[in-house]
């Protein structure tokens, strides 16, 4: 697997998108960057991070041999890996907030931002953005993040955990290859964040309700069991676990 790595770049994944563009970027290609001045999380939010303290980076994989229908697997599969990275670690409590958020001790420890390249409605490839809170410990107006070094009073080597979650893509993206679907999304509804436990949720329109997450829908939306034994399912930006 071939690593560039840069000192500063606005986001690691658009460096990625345009080095796709121009048909430079190879299967397994990974950008690390000690900072990234606009770096992004979902749905447009800013992911700020403090200079040479965490890990921010992008993997390209080639993911020709999905059908567009099953690209929610791409964010299974990254999410797990990220999972047992961290658990490769010795990190306890280890918990993926749908779709995916990765939480330790209730509070994000990484986000991920995946950004298929789809020509002709077949995904090509998926550039993989993560950002990874490694030896921060101010995060100041940000009290529902929390970092390796926080958790576990240990200072990390950046470059051993960036391994240790670049193996587990490999082997997680290994799994798509083979169509082990059903292995996949049986683990990842296993490590869901409040699954089976009652929460509390705001829709689109403002309105908050109450139910248990039960899983999710193959194609990725969330499935929460509501008032009436009612089974719902949701798309990303259709519903907010309030917690």
């Amino acid at each position: 697997m071939r690593i560039i790595k840069l000192d500063a770049i606005d986001s690691t994944n658009t460096y990625l998108k345009k080095l796709s563009v121009a048909g430079g970027a190879e299967d397994g290609l990974a950008v690390v960057a000690k900072l990234q001045t606009q770096g992004r999380g979902q749905m447009g939010t800013v992911w700020d991070s403090q200079e040479a303290k965490n890990l921010t980076f992008s993997v390209f994989k080639d993911v020709s041999f999905l059908q567009l229908t099953q690209h929610f697997y791409i964010s299974m599969a990254v999410s797990l890996a990220v999972y047992d990275g961290l658990n490769s670690l010795g990190m306890k409590d280890i918990k993926v907030k749908w779709p995916n958020d990765i939480l330790s001790d209730n509070k994000k420890i990484a986000g991920i931002l995946i950004e298929n390249v789809i020509k002709l409605n077949v995904i090509t490839g998926s550039v993989i953005g993560i950002g990874l809170n490694v030896n921060q410990t101010d995060f100041t107006g940000l009290p529902s993040a929390t970092s390796l070094l926080l958790l576990s009073g240990q200072v990390y080597n950046l470059d051993e955990v960036l391994d240790a979650v670049l193996k587990q893509i490999e082997i997680h993206f290994n799994y798509l290859k083979t169509k082990q679907f059903k292995v996949l999304k049986a683990k990842y509804e296993s490590q869901l964040f409040r699954k089976n436990k009652p929460s509390t949720f705001k829709n689109a329109e403002g309105s908050v309700f109450s139910g248990y997450i039960i899983g999710i829908s193959d194609n990725g939306q969330l499935l929460v069991r509501v008032e009436g034994n009612i089974i719902k399912s949701f798309d990303f930006k259709e519903v907010v676990l309030m917690y």
